[in-house]
């Protein structure tokens, strides 16, 4: 019976070891389809204030918002976020015009 056994554990293990010969295919490079580092939807808003070039890219489509006073109690909010309490300012257009120049940085 014992060896009865160990025949049967072979021959189920006999496929596993037939596969480790075959090609393996070659690993995908998803880098390119890679979700952009930063956005204005995910993005918390402190996140891009501590990052000097994604800040610079916040100030020139919304100026003054990185040297108000109260920009640090929105730390914690995305832009978009933001938009719903200040829609004259933080515009659909400029938030994609944001999210095309925060796509560019690495």
């Amino acid at each position: 019976m014992r060896l009865y056994l160990i025949a049967a554990a072979a021959l189920v293990a006999a496929p596993a070891f037939a596969q480790t010969d075959a090609k393996q295919p070659a690993p995908v490079d998803h880098s390119a389809h890679a979700a952009p580092k930063y956005s204005t939807e995910d993005t918390p808003l402190g996140d891009l204030l501590d990052n000097p070039a994604a800040k610079a890219i916040i100030e020139k489509h919304i100026p003054g918002m990185t040297t108000n006073d109260q920009v640090d109690m929105a730390r914690g909010m995305t832009l978009k976020g933001i938009q719903a309490y200040a829609p004259d300012d933080v515009t659909d257009e400029r938030l994609a015009a944001i999210d095309a120049e925060l796509a560019a940085l690495k």
